[in-house]
């Protein structure tokens, strides 16, 4: 079975199908809507042959489909029909939680996606556990998502957005109980250190993320071309 996966973003729509020919990313944006994503992926993947397809979507969702409609996107995402509009069996899950299966190294792991937004989820002994923490208070009436995304490093410079990032990382992983914490995320190019206890991932993992979601069992990402990154404390992050 050949699974094509859609990585929907604020800022770039990523699609692959895990083969080394077949990855390609489509711009998106605040007037991407689940129609024209659709119209869009099908053409740049035309001739590709695929089974069914996994969407991860950046929001909620619950029993398979998007709970609320996405902050950085257009309009019409919770009501769309996605497998009328691929013609294949389609599951959705949330970016950050498939972006997650990707990632496992085992234990107890909290994967945080710093991009657009702030993604989250939590996977405990191979059980995925979608999380939205993103919109949770954290300091000034501001949320986790207004200090360590786009925005925050928009408002406040690298130097402070990466000692909130640090801060809200020790905060989330302690009350979390996490072993260790996998950041992904285009934003995490731009951090120069890491706290000890945090990971690197990378965002090739959320292809195979998308691939095991219609496997039974979660397992970890082992791809070598993943090469993911882990960084002692203290240490410099090497560029991707």
């Amino acid at each position: 079975m050949k699974v094509l996966v859609i990585d929907v973003g604020g800022t770039y729509i990523k699609v692959g199908t895990g083969a080394p020919d077949e990855s390609t990313k489509i711009r998106s944006g605040q007037d991407m809507n689940p129609e024209r994503m659709a119209q869009e992926v099908k053409q740049v993947t035309a001739g590709w042959g695929y089974d069914v397809v996994t969407i991860g979507y950046p929001g909620p969702v619950v029993n398979g489909r998007p709970a609320v409609e996405p902050r950085n996107l257009g309009a019409g995402w919770v009501g769309f029909d996605y497998e009328k509009a691929f013609g294949r069996p389609v599951r959705l899950i949330n970016d950050a939680a498939m972006q997650a299966l990707g990632s496992y190294e085992g234990g107890r792991m909290l994967f945080l996606g710093l991009g657009t937004g702030l993604g989250s989820a939590l996977v405990a002994n191979g059980q995925l556990e979608p999380l939205e923490l993103a919109h949770l208070p954290y300091r000034r009436n501001r949320t986790f998502e207004d200090y360590v995304g786009a925005r925050g490093i928009k408002r406040m410079g690298r130097k402070r957005w990466q000692r909130h990032v640090e801060k809200v990382v020790e905060i989330l992983k302690h009350g979390l109980q996490a072993d260790y914490v996998m950041l992904g995320g285009g934003q995490t190019k731009k951090l120069k250190r890491l706290p000890d206890g945090l990971r690197l991932g990378d965002n090739f993992c959320a292809i195979p993320g998308g691939i095991r979601l219609w496997e039974a069992t979660v397992s970890e990402c082992t791809d070598p071309s993943a090469a993911r990154r882990r960084v002692p404390a203290g240490g410099s992050v090497p560029s991707p």
